[in-house]
């Protein structure tokens, strides 16, 4: 799917109405459908490269996972030794 092509102009309104009007107030729902339009539309080109799309997802996934943990932990600064 090319973003100057018929399908996408169709595509396009019915992810929006979707996003905003049906999973309305429920943000887990809506990053949930957002994650899976988007692999509508990347897969649409091609299917082989949603193994491509699903494994970046996973990474950035299980950083954000990791930032959030080290983030509630101090961390001390190193010890300089005059």
């Amino acid at each position: 799917m090319l973003f100057n092509s018929i399908t996408f102009v169709v595509f396009l309104p019915i992810v929006f109405l979707f996003y905003w009007f049906v999973f309305n107030r429920n943000l887990r729902l809506q990053n949930l459908f957002i994650l899976v339009a988007s692999y509508v539309f990347y897969g649409w080109w091609d299917w082989r490269f949603l193994l491509l799309i699903a494994f970046t997802s996973f990474c950035s996934w299980g950083s954000g996972l990791l930032m959030q943990l080290f983030d509630n932990k101090e961390l001390t600064p190193p010890r300089q030794i005059c």
